[in-house]
């Protein structure tokens, strides 16, 4: 059975799927598509006009949950399993893949794609058409810049590769590409390309060396990376198969 509070509003042309839930003083324009057993706390607004482009739907996928005070604007979609903190902004033409977290008080600009299981923790920037991987971790007060040459209409996105770390504080230049498995270390400035499986760090990021090499810290001398191999929580049990699979087949 769907809830909606007495107090919010919703456009007749809204389409809600079965057992969600709406908040007290949340607004739902008509453009948007919210799927089954979705909860959406307070104060929200979803589907505020897309006045960039094609006014496609906001999508919403299945069993997400989107915290008190977060705007999305329409033409964007989330496959199902979104999470939210409070205070998110998201911008049109975003698109975005299964399990998605984003922290609270992040933004995503608009013309952005980003894939399965990305987890984003508090005051993250996402710059226009950034493109980020699978499995990519951001910690907070990360900025991924597009703008070269600020303020101007060339806009050059940064390109994050699948499980790449980037550490808190630190700024990705415009149009730079984050190879895959690498790692971006705290408050670095990362001005030109790095390369799959490396370490980076310091303004202007020199490279450190690769991420196969750093250690646990745990008196186990494992390696840290690819992390992984030995951090697994809050992943859901298909994807922990798929890793345990790979670590078999390389001997591991």
């Amino acid at each position: 059975m769907t809830f909606i509070h007495s107090s919010a509003q919703i456009s007749t042309k809204a389409q809600i799927g079965e057992a969600s839930e709406i908040g007290p003083f949340s607004i739902i324009h008509g453009n948007v598509i919210i799927g089954k057993n979705v909860k959406i706390g307070a104060f929200c607004e979803l589907g505020i006009a897309n006045l960039q482009g094609p006014r496609s739907p906001l999508v919403i996928g299945d069993n997400s949950l989107i915290r008190s005070h977060s705007t999305f604007y329409e033409s964007s979609s989330f496959e199902s399993e979104l999470i939210t903190g409070h205070y998110v902004t998201v911008r049109e033409n975003s698109h975005c893949g299964k399990g998605f977290q984003i922290g609270t008080q992040s933004e995503i600009q608009g013309d952005c794609k980003i894939g399965n299981y990305v987890k984003f923790q508090s005051n993250v920037f996402v710059g226009k058409k950034t493109i980020i991987g699978n499995f990519v971790r951001i910690s907070p007060y990360v900025t991924l810049t597009n703008d070269p040459t600020p303020p101007s209409n060339t806009l050059l996105g940064c390109i994050i590769g699948d499980y790449a770390v980037i550490s808190a504080a630190s700024v990705i230049l415009p149009g730079v590409k984050v190879g895959s498995h690498s790692l971006v270390a705290a408050k670095a400035c990362v001005l030109k390309d790095v390369p799959k499986e490396t370490v980076v760090g310091g303004v202007p990021a020199k490279v450190l060396g690769k991420t196969t090499d750093i250690k646990l810290r745990d008196g186990s001398n494992r390696p840290a990376y690819p992390w992984n191999k030995h951090f697994t929580r809050n992943y859901p049990k298909e994807i922990l198969k798929e890793w345990s699979d790979t670590k078999s087949k390389e001997g591991l």
